[in-house]
């Protein structure tokens, strides 16, 4: 059987490469600090030797809308064309053409339907930042396959926090069961409190720095009870109108199995957090 090598779960900063590549004199003053952090979790998927990687990300309005957005989608191309022109324009992102891998998305589609998770899927699907980003920074050279699979964390009414980690588990079980010799990596994004456009965007800190704090510790020590016990669509919007893509960490929790975090960093980013995790499923059942 396949066997999951590392799971990861990151925010995705668009301005990452931009910041960290402009000349030293235009730099914002944790651009140093910042990037010294990426290369050193870039390592953890690196000592990880993934053949695939299962990207968990969602949608910003640029090929999903109001008219017809999934609340779970999964890739099933044989390539995926990125980036979007206003991600190009914005964030200076390159564009990236992704090899996909057909058989582990088609298993993944029709074992998440037998756990009860009638995923909508696209074979036209093309890649925005959510995914970009984290290929950006933990995997730049861009040369493994993907399965892309997003989440609705923007467009209400969102599936509950409770669902997003049960998919995440169901994810782990298709994953363990697929039948390879591959070791396959999940990489998923999200936010922690973020605020777009509103009042408290560009704040000193992220929105709610004690949101924050909380959910940092929840993460890395696997306290999955407290997260579905406090964490509501209400209380996430309280902590910014962004917010509730901090459910694609949750998620990402699933797949892990709500495991204390091998590696664990942040960094406070004047308006928001970064935060980043890694675990070694397999190492930890040794």
């Amino acid at each position: 059987m396949a066997e999951l090598c590392a799971v990861l779960a990151t925010t995705h900063h668009p301005f990452y490469l931009k910041a960290t590549t402009m000349p030293p004199e235009q730099q914002i003053p944790q651009a140093p600090e910042w990037k010294r952090k990426i290369e050193a979790y870039r390592e953890t998927l690196t000592r990880a030797e993934p053949d695939i990687l299962v990207m968990v990300g969602s949608d910003h309005f640029h090929q999903l809308f109001l008219d017809n957005y999934p609340q779970f989608l999964i890739g099933k191309a044989p390539r995926y064309d990125a980036t979007f022109y206003n991600e190009i324009r914005e964030f200076d992102l390159p564009t990236y053409v992704l090899e996909g891998h057909e058989e582990l998305s088609d298993y993944m589609l029709r074992g998440l339907m037998d756990r009860s998770f009638d995923m909508a899927f696209s074979h036209e699907l093309k890649i925005d930042h959510s995914i970009i980003c984290p290929i950006i920074t933990t995997r730049p050279q861009a040369d493994l396959p993907v399965v892309p699979i997003y989440t609705n964390i923007f467009a209400p009414p969102l599936p509950s926090p409770r669902r997003f980690w049960e998919l995440g588990c169901a994810i782990r079980e298709v994953i363990d069961s697929y039948p390879s010799d591959k070791r396959i990596a999940a990489i998923g994004s999200g936010h922690l409190s973020l605020e777009l456009g509103g009042p408290r965007q560009f704040r000193e800190t992220g929105p709610d720095p004690e949101f924050d704090r909380q959910a940092i510790e929840w993460i890395s020590t696997g306290n999955i009870e407290a997260i579905l016990e406090n964490v509501t669509h209400e209380s996430m919007a309280n902590s910014g109108n962004a917010t509730h893509g901090f459910m694609d960490l949750i998620l990402m929790m699933g797949i892990a199995g709500a495991e204390k975090a091998d590696y664990v960093d942040n960094l406070d980013l004047f308006h928001t957090m970064e935060a980043y995790f890694t675990w070694y499923p397999k190492e930890k059942a040794a």
